[in-house]
């Protein structure tokens, strides 16, 4: 069975060229566009944002597996589970967006330190 990846190129295996925080900063990029259309109520971009984090998420797993990352592997499942209830469930965890920002940015900024950005 094929899957119709959103991210092509980067399913094709580009996504695994990617460090960790690099994965991470691009899950929460996606994360915010989602919020950014959530705050909109424009469900339609925010289902797509949210999808495109998930594929994300999903490829990242893929990678940890592929590793056998078990810590990276726990964290990526609980950050999966939590933006499902934030955008598409009851927000059961009492979530608010400025966690997911928090906890992105720190990714997306070792990943610009460390290429000296």
């Amino acid at each position: 069975m094929e899957i119709n990846y959103i991210h092509k190129s980067l399913a094709g295996g580009r996504w695994e060229t990617l460090t960790l925080a690099e994965q991470m900063g691009n899950i929460g990029s996606e994360v915010s566009r989602a919020q950014i259309f959530f705050a909109k109520k424009d469900k339609e971009k925010c289902f797509n944002a949210v999808a495109r984090g998930l594929e994300l998420v999903d490829l990242t797993i893929a990678h940890a597996q592929k590793q056998k990352r078990s810590g990276v592997l726990k964290e990526l499942t609980r950050a999966r589970e939590l933006i499902c209830d934030y955008f598409l469930g009851a927000n059961e965890y009492n979530t608010d967006i400025k966690s997911f920002q928090l906890y992105f940015d720190q990714f997306a900024l070792s990943a610009a330190i460390k290429k000296g950005k």
